[in-house]
């Protein structure tokens, strides 16, 4: 028997999935994602600010943080910090004072400031809702996903670097669950999610394992049971921030490419799909034009365009490509193509028997 938690830290939600491999039902909820009830705390507080904790999602607690720096004393510490900016000075010129961890205290007792904790994993948070499940606060296995850009050590650009990053592995053998990594094994340049893996290291688990979500989601959207396993398909995960386009063809991933999903229209997602399975895809092309990067081992061809397994909260946005989509479901839920992802992939990693929920 193995208790599995899994949690997919996504820009507007957390999805989270548990299971027990000798129960038949899993348990599983959507909430609100950490990035925007912790600016909404930060939001509630009043006056000068104490912030502590680690790296998280930036974007509302990013704006909130600035916003409060404009009127009221905003203390931060350096870990803290990067949620904001890698670059210290920039979240100077924002207003922020910047302190070490071993003042925070001080400036506690000295000022008493209001103080929120940054974090994407809150435990306190966490066990409500898996005691709201009436399951055990105990797990052998937490996986977790979230995306990092990464810190490029010579501060160059760090998309580049993540594509550097991912693209070795992959070349190796293009198999998504060789990416799931465990908490000891993160490289040392995906600060947010060794953050993150840090922090789930203060839940009740024997091990802790974390992955990039868009690889998660790839992962996930496999497991639909229209996905074919004996020719190449699409997977298109249309997530709240990012998009994600990628090639399959059994266990391998042939291709990929990831664009914000604010800049989509119905004409850049038909071409992306159809780029996509043809092998049409150059890094720094797609850099050039806006997106995040592209991977690619080699085409998948037009056979992939035959099924397109659409995810994700904004899949709606792909409603008029052609060939149809179909709207994909692993485990019987679109919003679960993470957490199903994590757990094929941790399943996997530690020799366990495969888990499906039709």
């Amino acid at each position: 028997m193995s208790r599995i938690l899994c949690l997919d830290v996504g820009a507007g939600t957390l999805d989270i999935l548990w299971v027990d491999t000798e129960r038949e039902l899993p348990f599983k909820a959507v909430v609100a994602s950490p990035v925007r009830t912790i600016a909404e705390r930060i939001e509630r507080l009043a006056g000068d600010l104490l912030v502590t904790g680690g790296e998280m999602g930036g974007g509302p607690v990013t704006e909130a943080l600035r916003r409060r720096a404009r009127t009221h004393r905003v203390w931060i510490t350096p870990e803290a910090a990067a949620t904001l900016h890698h670059d210290p000075e920039v979240v100077r010129g924002w207003g922020l004072e910047r302190i070490e961890a071993a003042e925070a205290e001080t400036i506690r007792r000295r000022f008493g400031p209001a103080h929120v904790v940054l974090a994407d994993i809150e435990i306190d948070r966490i066990r409500g809702l898996v005691e709201g499940f009436g399951v055990p606060f105990a797990f052998d296995f937490v996986a977790l996903c979230l995306q990092d850009h990464g810190v490029p050590a010579s501060g160059g650009s760090h998309l580049d670097f993540r594509h550097r990053l991912y693209r070795g592995p992959l070349e190796s053998g293009g198999r998504l669950h060789e990416l799931l990594w465990r908490a000891e094994e993160i490289p040392a340049a995906l600060n947010r999610l060794r953050s993150a893996a840090a922090a789930a290291r203060g839940l009740p688990a024997g091990a802790v394992y974390a992955m990039d979500s868009g690889l998660a989601a790839v992962a996930g959207a496999a497991l639909d049971p229209r996905a074919p396993a004996d020719r190449p398909f699409l997977v298109l995960d249309v997530a709240t921030s990012h998009t994600v386009c990628a090639a399959r063809d059994g266990e391998e991933l042939c291709a990929l490419a990831e664009i914000h999903t604010r800049d989509l229209t119905p004409e850049r997602l038909q071409e992306l799909v159809r780029r996509t399975a043809a092998g049409d895809l150059d890094h720094g092309r797609l850099l050039a034009e806006g997106g995040h990067g592209a991977y690619l081992r080699r085409a998948a061809g037009e056979e992939a365009l035959g099924c397109i397994l659409a995810t994700g909260p904004q899949r709606r946005l792909a409603a008029g490509i052609r060939p149809p989509v179909l709207w994909g479901a692993p485990f019987g839920d679109n919003l679960m193509t993470g957490c199903a992802g994590l757990l094929d992939c941790l399943c996997r990693r530690e020799g366990l028997a495969r888990v499906y929920f039709l």
